[in-house]
């Protein structure tokens, strides 16, 4: 704001002084537009007692020394001046009233610069004032932008030019101010070393788009072609708006992600990226880009974009969605339960997408969900049959992984009706094909002769065990003539059965009507059926596995390869011979 000084200094202090010594009083610098003129106040006062008749003057230019030879500006005594200030000079103050005012007119480049005044009172009373004033010829009005301009805040911009022409007067006007404000003039105001300028004012809430804006002001002489323009670019502070980032972002699990912020503020901001609270890549700029090289699952998520100077901040985010086959799916659930539970199996795998979710037993879909995570097996009340091996598989359109798993029910031992005895030549065996889980334990009574043969017996009892199966035999010597009553009985936590073998044939005497070569026949019938029987058991536990990836265990398949071919020849010559 400029103030209004009621009585300039230097006329102060020569009042103060009057009568005193040498000395001279004028404006350190004055300023005037090219082609105007300029009056350059001035005052001087020597010493009472010299008293002169007359009191002449000189200004010169540049130099206070007259040895020197200076140009002289105005000389009172002869009127004689330098080339450059011919008709251009002349004298405003009354020198005996000791006013040394100059009026310089045509105002032109080359009389800029210092002017010293020299008092010749006669003879030596001549003294050559170390004082003086700097003139500076302008030709562009002056703008004063307040140094700190901040959005939404009122401000206050001066056009201020020179008014030390007695002969014209400056009018001014703004350029380009629409939409800031209406000027208000203030006018002519005097300056503490009584210098005149004129004072123009703007009143505006600047915005951000008002940074860089160029603002001008006009100075016009009445009844001239004068003119003279000067511009101020605003420099208008403004908190960061973040215009610039990248929407969502879906890529392959593998693939280059390039995530871009930008944002507008003045003065530039400091940009950061940020996941989960951590700062991963920051810097002072307008622009700032986070590279992510073969992106994994584990960098998906939301990333935040941070910029702030002094003034405000901003932020955004955006989200990466990393696009990657299911994991190998996992089971959490019962492996092992006992006939009659409820039997629960979750299976759960991470993908992106969700995965199709399937759980299937033999090629037989249990269950399944689409574009879920997780999967849910609900088996009420499992029976011997759901014992075996189950697949999960997850896939999506990036790949496909499985896992598989067995269940096991345990139940108490079932003897199958396959069971029997049979005569081979001199001998009697009996079959007992037993279904049980956990394996059972299995033995062989003869009530008539109160003998127990147990399976550990390996003279008497052969037994193999094929999945949930176990079949024992029992090989009687020389009792194919009168056989006994066989019962076979089986046991495991969970029971006991029993069952008493039947023979095959009608009557149990058969046997010794057929004699030894129908023995013979009739054995290796026996020996037939139980290889047909296991071998049919276990075609049931076979399954054929689906395609799946490399890297995953493929379904395990029961063998076909091990078959019971019969009793071996090391427990044929064995006989029970304390059966007497």
């Amino acid at each position: 704001m400029i103030f209004l000084t009621a009585l300039p200094l230097f006329w102060i202090m020569i009042s103060a002084s009057r009568g005193g010594h040498w000395g001279a009083w004028m404006p350190s610098s004055i300023s005037a537009f090219e082609g105007t003129c300029v009056s350059i106040p001035c005052r001087f006062d020597f010493p009472d007692e010299l008293r002169p008749a007359v009191v002449h003057g000189v200004w010169y230019f540049n130099s206070p020394y007259p040895k020197n030879y200076p140009p002289v500006v105005f000389k009172s005594r002869t009127q004689v001046v330098h080339e450059s200030f011919q008709g251009r000079s002349r004298l405003l103050g009354a020198l005996g009233l000791r006013n040394c005012t100059l009026l310089l007119s045509n105002l032109s480049p080359e009389l800029g610069g210092k002017y010293y005044f020299r008092g010749d009172l006669g003879g030596y009373n001549q003294y050559t004032f170390s004082e003086h004033s700097v003139l500076d010829i302008i030709n562009t009005p002056n703008i004063m932008v307040p140094p700190e301009v901040v959005a939404g805040t009122e401000v206050e911009v001066s056009c201020m030019v020179p008014d030390n022409c007695p002969e014209m007067h400056p009018e001014l006007s703004w350029l380009g101010h629409e939409g800031l404000g209406e000027p208000a003039v203030l006018g002519r105001l005097r300056e503490d070393e009584g210098t005149w300028v004129q004072v123009s004012l703007l009143h505006f809430v600047p915005t951000r788009e008002a940074n860089g804006y160029r603002l001008g002001c006009q100075a016009s002489f009445p009844n001239t072609t004068l003119q003279f323009e000067g511009y101020a670019s605003l420099d208008v502070k403004y908190p960061p708006v973040i215009v610039e980032m990248n929407s969502s972002v879906e890529a392959i699990e593998g693939s280059h992600v390039s995530l871009l912020c930008g944002a507008d503020s003045n003065p530039p901001p400091l940009l950061t990226w940020m996941r989960d609270g951590t700062v991963l890549r920051e810097a002072v700029t307008e622009s700032l880009s986070l590279e992510l090289d073969e992106v994994t699952p584990a960098e998906d998520g939301v990333y935040a974009c941070l910029a702030e100077n002094a003034y405000g901040q901003d932020n955004r985010t955006v989200g990466l969605s990393v696009m990657y086959a299911p994991w190998k799916p996992t089971v959490n659930g019962t492996v092992v339960a006992v006939e009659g539970e409820t039997v629960s199996i979750l299976c759960s795998t991470q993908s992106n997408p969700d995965p199709i979710l399937t759980i299937f037993k033999e090629k037989q879909i249990l269950a399944t969900v689409i574009y879920e995570s997780e999967l849910q097996l609900e088996l009420p009340a499992v029976m011997p049959e759901d014992d075996g091996e189950y697949w999960c598989v997850a896939e999506n359109q990036y790949g496909q992984r499985a896992t598989a798993f067995n269940l096991s029910v345990e139940f108490a031992p079932v003897i199958l009706l396959e069971s029997h005895c049979a005569a081979a030549r001199d001998a009697v065996q009996c079959l007992c094909v037993v279904k049980a889980n956990p394996e059972p334990s299995v033995a062989f009574e003869l009530p008539s002769r109160n003998v127990t043969v147990n399976e550990t017996e390996r003279e008497f009892v052969y037994s193999e065990r094929s999945g949930l199966l176990l079949t024992s035999i029992l090989t009687l010597r020389g009792q194919a003539q009168a056989p006994p009553r066989v019962i076979c009985s089986s046991h495991n936590l969970y029971g006991t059965k029993s069952l008493e073998l039947p023979f095959q044939g009608a009557h149990r005497l058969m046997w010794a009507k057929v004699g030894p070569v129908g023995a013979v026949v009739a054995f290796a019938i026996l020996i037939a059926i139980v290889c047909y029987i296991t071998q049919t058991r276990r075609k049931k536990n076979v399954t054929d596995s689906p395609s799946f990836p490399a890297g995953d265990d493929p379904p395990v398949l029961f063998s076909s390869d091990f078959r019971i071919s019969g009793v071996p020849e090391k427990y044929e010559s064995r006989e029970l011979s304390t059966l007497e």
